[in-house]
């Protein structure tokens, strides 16, 4: 029953659908192998660094996500490892970075690739107080939606959200919750905030992830040796029979006068 249970909560919550390499204009790419529609009422918050939950994902199966950008000397590399793969990913990004590099943040889209938003500043919310770390939640929201879509609401187009420093407190997390956006940390990462090269980088992460096997991978974007090390990452995936799963909203949230 227990069993019968958590494979009806997966199916009603996350929805697969083909987007294999053989989609791809190139043939022999990694590709998105599917599509994994996330409810936020079911999956609140996910990511077993921070929180006893994560995505129902199978073995060897990843979700790569970046935080920090969108940097122009970087982002747009990673940007192009990971089209030459036909590969898609969540980026989170900083407000303050995507006001300053709209035509960026419309090209990630434009890709494929999920938003999801990162505060305006990088401060850590669980050291400034509840009511500035709702401005920078929502100041950092407004500016990517009016880098993505033209108006600066606080309404997400993607409600996906992940704390700076996976710093959060309680009233926070009940807050996000309230307004139907869900919260990711990750299941592993590379450590990338650390000085190290890119194959330093590259034995690191894939070390953690034989070892982990299957999870939702943290990078970021803005870190030059992480986009140098990105394409040998995703042949490192493709040799070793990981699959790419997307992430992408099930359902769009409601808006409240807070919201506007």
């Amino acid at each position: 029953m227990i069993v019968l249970r958590a494979a009806l909560v997966a199916l009603v919550t996350t929805t697969a659908t083909a987007a294999r390499a053989t989609d791809c204009p190139r043939k022999d790419t990694l590709g998105t192998a599917r599509v994994m529609t996330v409810n936020p009422q079911a999956f609140p918050r996910v990511g077993l660094k921070s929180f006893p939950q994560t995505l129902p994902l199978a073995d060897k199966e990843v979700v790569l996500t970046f935080d920090d950008g969108p940097f122009p000397a970087t982002t747009t590399k990673v940007l192009a490892a990971l089209a030459s793969e036909c590969v898609q990913a969540t980026f989170f990004l900083i407000g303050r970075n995507a006001e300053a590099n709209p035509a960026i943040v419309r090209k990630i889209a434009a890709s494929g690739h999920s938003i999801g938003h990162h505060t305006w500043s990088h401060r850590p919310l669980d050291k400034i107080g509840q009511p500035q770390a709702l401005e920078e939640i929502d100041r950092g929201i407004a500016a990517d939606e009016m880098a993505l879509n033209g108006t600066a609401t606080r309404l997400p187009s993607t409600p996906f959200f992940r704390f700076p420093g996976f710093a959060s407190t309680p009233a926070l997390l009940a807050h996000l919750q309230s307004r139907g956006i869900a919260v990711f940390g990750a299941d592993l990462w590379a450590s990338d905030w650390n000085p190290m090269t890119p194959d330093q980088q590259l034995q690191l992460l894939t070390a953690r992830l034989d070892e982990e096997g299957k999870g939702v991978i943290l990078l970021h974007d803005t870190k030059a040796q992480t986009a140098k090390m990105l394409p040998a990452f995703l042949q490192y995936l493709k040799r070793n029979g990981y699959k790419v799963v997307h992430l992408a909203a099930s359902q769009q949230i409601k808006s409240s006068s807070h919201d506007r």
